[in-house]
């Protein structure tokens, strides 16, 4: 076997071995009876903040749970195949309901041709609740469109600095941020951890993901003076392979981060879980200190210089192997809290770091490739758009909506918001 091909297969290994003990737990997951369900308001729009109930037909409750930012719940385990009721609570729902519970019968049968979790997607027109004003589902998208442009720019940035640093693209940057929301699940929802808790273990080991791909993979390639194209492929074909082994252990499902509940804040007209505010802060304060870092840092300021020019960078006395792998280990920390926090906002699942893949790239185009600050603002701008297009466009065409915003400013303007403007030629 080739040095490469060792490489490879080691980077694919470390991956099996922090998934192999999840498996069967996983695997019996897939096999309980439950519901999985989508809330939604007359005009079609996620309904956050409400309370699910299940009941079986001996009027006993099997299970609750309140859906999230994108009107998703679920309840698992139920008891088995029968008749269940739904009750639905929207008293602290966004969009200022009138507070009525209403009930809806869904039944599990048990054939060779249905899967145990029920989907269920459920319209507030089955009651008699007024749909929330324009304005304020305005307010409500654009505080959780910000809170999306936050979980983008953290993966976002990490892989701007790559960028800057190793000078290729990297398209299995999208399985760090799923190797994360993973590792979460795992800790959190299987292990019982509290959230922060595993969220913390997570980033740690998605650090050490990041830095065992380089060491493995990435350095011994650009010391063999490998071309960027054929980095660039490389990536892609990782991307496909660790995408595949999430996949086989994880499943197609996708699945809540964690059961615990921190309930629901409402600030005006906008009604958030807690854990979207606590995701907001902690974001904030993650992006203030790589700023921080960046500016001030000594190896801040080495990432900063070799970006800009890194021949000129390793004349002044600047170790740009050792930077390259420091900066590779932040990026798989800060990719792995990303997927952390996405999975809180919306759900877990094997391929949601390659969902986010092109709201990444658009983050950090939009800002000006290898500009740390400008992906922030790109990446926010990204995720803002996004949310808000779905009060016009249909909630499944939302990323081509975030992605049309992105064409359209580089029409005006190439370089991107933060970006220099350079000649050619």
């Amino acid at each position: 076997m080739t040095p490469g091909k060792t490489r490879l297969t080691a980077v694919l290994a470390l991956a099996c071995a922090l998934l192999v003990p999840a498996g069967p737990a996983l695997a019996f997951q897939a096999d309980e009876w439950g519901f999985r369900g989508l809330l939604r308001d007359g005009a079609k729009q996620p309904v956050s903040g409400a309370v699910v109930e299940v009941r079986d037909d001996g009027d006993d409750v099997v299970g609750t749970d309140t859906t999230d930012a994108k009107g998703r719940w679920e309840v698992i385990p139920v008891d088995g195949p029968g008749t269940y009721t739904i009750s639905i609570d929207t008293s602290d729902a966004t969009g200022h309901f009138a507070g009525d519970t209403f009930e809806v019968d869904k039944e599990l049968v048990e054939s060779p041709s249905t899967l145990p979790v029920l989907n269920v997607v459920i319209s507030t027109t089955e009651s008699t609740q007024q749909v929330a004003s324009f304005g304020d589902r305005f307010a409500q998208r654009a505080v959780s469109g910000f809170n999306l442009g936050l979980l983008i720019a953290i993966a976002a940035i990490g892989l701007s600095l790559v960028f800057g640093t190793s000078r290729f693209t990297n398209f299995a940057h999208g399985e760090n941020v799923t190797f994360g929301g993973l590792m979460g699940f795992v800790l959190a929802y299987l292990a019982g951890l509290p959230l922060l808790v595993a969220a913390g273990i997570a980033t740690v080991l998605g650090a050490a993901f990041g830095y065992a791909q380089d060491v493995t993979l990435w350095r011994p390639l650009r010391r063999r003076g490998v071309s960027l194209v054929t980095l660039m492929i490389a990536s892609i074909g990782i991307s496909l392979a660790i995408r595949s082994l999430y996949q086989f252990f994880f499943g197609n499902a996708a699945r809540g981060m964690t059961a615990e509940s921190w309930g629901t804040v409402t600030l005006g007209p906008v009604v958030l879980p807690a854990t979207s505010y606590a995701s907001m802060g902690i974001s904030v304060v993650v992006l203030v200190a790589i700023g921080i870092w960046l500016k001030y840092g000594r190896i801040g300021k080495a990432t900063r210089a070799i970006s800009n020019n890194s021949a000129l960078a390793a004349t002044s006395g600047v170790d740009v192997d050792r930077v390259t792998r420091i900066v590779w280990t932040l990026s798989g920390a800060l990719a792995a809290l990303s997927g952390v926090l996405l999975g809180v906002f919306n759900q877990v699942s094997f391929d949601m770091g390659f969902n986010l893949l092109l709201l990444m790239f658009a983050g950090v185009i939009l800002g000006g490739l290898g500009t740390a600050f400008g992906t922030l603002a790109g990446s926010i701008v990204v995720g803002v758009c996004t949310e808000i297009l779905v009060l016009w466009i249909p909630a499944d065409m939302k990323y081509v909506g975030g992605l049309a915003v992105l064409v359209a400013v580089l029409l005006v303007r190439p370089q991107g918001i933060f970006g220099r403007r350079e000649r050619i030629g």
